[in-house]
């Protein structure tokens, strides 16, 4: 499994300690950065990682930042990303387990390395229970149709 990892200054610490888990684990990582605590836009580093997986390059993301909340709605204006901000290891289960999560996002500022990493690994191996789950998950890609074609139809004869 190939993960794709981004994160802004304030992950950068936990960013570093979820990278070493999981090649640990024998997982292939894309680092995106950042590589330090230097200050950034966390924009710049959560558009790499999600871009990579929405080609392909990765099969999961993982985004960090202090909070977790701006990486989180960064990551949640693509379509067909469903970024999860999880703060144990159970929001990190339910995630999998309910809503087919393919990017998992963390605060830097408010978990544990330990915590963090136990919470990589459920949310790695948990399998999506389908079901009633799946016809949420269609009513969602539904939304994001919709919400294109809306667009598209405004913007038809603008700049005309």
């Amino acid at each position: 499994m190939r993960i794709a990892l981004a994160c802004d200054h304030g992950g950068f610490r936990l960013k570093e300690s979820v990278k070493e888990f999981l090649m640990s684990q024998g997982l292939e990582v894309l680092d995106f950065g950042t590589f330090s605590e230097d200050s950034v836009d966390y924009p710049d580093f959560a558009i790499k990682a999600i871009k990579a997986l929405l080609r392909g390059e990765v099969d999961r993301a993982i985004l960090m930042c202090g909070t977790g909340i701006g990486m989180s709605i960064v990551a949640n204006r693509f379509p067909g990303i469903r970024a999860a901000l999880c703060h144990d290891v159970y929001t990190a289960r339910m995630s999998r387990l309910h809503n087919d999560a393919n990017v998992l996002v963390m605060g830097g500022r408010v978990l544990s390395p330990e915590v963090a990493q136990e919470m990589v690994k459920v949310w790695l191996t948990e399998p999506f229970e389908g079901g009633r789950h799946e016809r949420r998950l269609r009513k969602i890609e539904d939304i994001e149709r919709m919400i294109k074609e809306e667009v598209y139809e405004a913007s038809k004869g603008v700049g005309d």
